[in-house]
Order: structure tokens, then sequence, then C-alpha cells
């Protein structure tokens, strides 16, 4: 479930929110707006994990360069300015 708290009742209530966000992302807003994220260690690092890699098409498997190579493409997007 989303958790979203404001920064003023993160700041009077940081280990009661803490706690909260080792079970689940909460959203801390500043004005009523979305600006900051608290989550668990754990979380951090398994995103941190899922980072994307750079690789050069020479480090690219070949299995997957074919896979790419060898895939067909849908009819391409409309323009956004032709409303």
């Amino acid at each position: 479930m989303a958790q979203t708290a404001t920064s003023e009742e993160v700041s009077r209530s940081f280990g009661r929110f803490g706690r909260q966000a080792l079970q689940a992302p909460l959203t801390i807003t500043h004005h009523g707006r979305e600006s900051l994220v608290l989550l668990s260690h754990a979380e951090y690092e398994r995103l941190r994990r899922r980072d994307r890699q750079v690789m050069t098409i020479d480090q690219v498997p070949r299995e997957l360069r074919d896979e790419v190579a060898a895939a067909r493409w849908g009819a391409p997007a409309a323009a956004d300015d032709e409303a």
C-alpha cells in the first residue's frame, strides 16, 4: 500500500515514519507536491542492482543482438503535435 506524509509530519515523527518505510516506500510531500521518497536500505540496494549498464555493441551477447535484429516493430506512434 502506498504511503504518503507531509514533510512536517515526518519531521515531527521521523522514527515512526522510518519504521513504516522499512515495510513500504513512503512518499514525502512538501507544499502539496511529492518531493522525496523514504525507503529501506534493502529496497535501495535492490533498485541499485537494477540500474542499467551501458555496453558497446561488441559487449552485447550475440544471442541478444540476433533477437533484436529479428524483432518486428509495430507501427510508429503518432506525433504529439498532430492533435
